[in-house]
């Protein structure tokens, strides 16, 4: 089956994927991960993508952002992806690609799907068995989202969605429901569903929200 073109969609938020080359780690310390993410602060503000929210693991990276224009995020990723490999590469001596092909996305039904995805994303490093609870891990926005404060130079300029301040009339009650949503998680069944369909690039909401995506891109979804 051939590969379907990546969405990109100006005002919807999209789950971004990109993973090292066969399983390479690309994150190998702090220096590392902060160097990725003064990159996400630098060019999310140049091509104007809001960055909703991250999590950053040794051999892959997850963004959840919306962008304001049709190119915006492929733009980011382009300039991300070849800056960090140019620094990955002088300072660790090596040469050669890093990541695993292009980058993975899906478009996102906000008002179904989004706060799922971002437990999913805080979740990735319980799974990957880097930490016992996601409170406890440094290189995601979630410590942001739970109300423990800033910690990256990102984190300034996080841009929750509207679906996270649904949640509660004042930041505690967000953080609180927030905090509660991750501590009881997603099923193995919804965790595989939202993995399928960022490796896939198959837009993630009801039948409506994919026919709303289809009818204004022109592209089976």
């Amino acid at each position: 089956m051939a590969r379907l073109p990546r969405l990109s969609l100006a005002g919807y938020p999209h789950l971004i994927l990109q993973r090292g080359n066969n399983g390479q780690t690309v994150f190998t310390s702090a220096t590392d991960y902060e160097m990725m993410l003064n990159l996400l602060s630098d060019n999310s503000r140049k091509f104007n993508v809001d960055i909703n929210a991250y999590a950053l693991l040794p051999d892959h990276f997850y963004i959840l952002a919306t962008p304001q224009s049709v190119d915006g995020l492929p733009l980011m990723m382009q300039a991300i992806g070849r800056s960090y490999v140019r620094w990955f590469n002088n300072k660790h001596g090596r040469s050669g690609t890093l990541w695993d092909g292009r980058y993975k996305s899906t478009v996102i039904d906000a008002e179904k799907d989004l706060l799922d995805i971002m437990v999913y994303m805080d979740s990735s490093p319980v799974r990957a068995g880097l930490t016992n609870q996601a409170t406890d891990y440094v290189w995601s926005s979630h410590a942001y989202c739970i109300g423990q404060g800033v910690k990256h130079q990102l984190d300034k300029q996080l841009a929750p969605h509207a679906a996270y301040w649904n949640l509660g009339n004042t930041p505690f009650a967000r953080e609180l429901k927030y905090a509660d949503l991750v501590k009881h998680g997603i099923s193995t069944k919804r965790q595989t569903q939202l993995t399928n369909a960022v490796l896939k690039g198959w837009v993630q909401g009801d039948p409506t929200f994919v026919t709303k995506v289809q009818s204004l891109t022109e592209r089976r979804a």
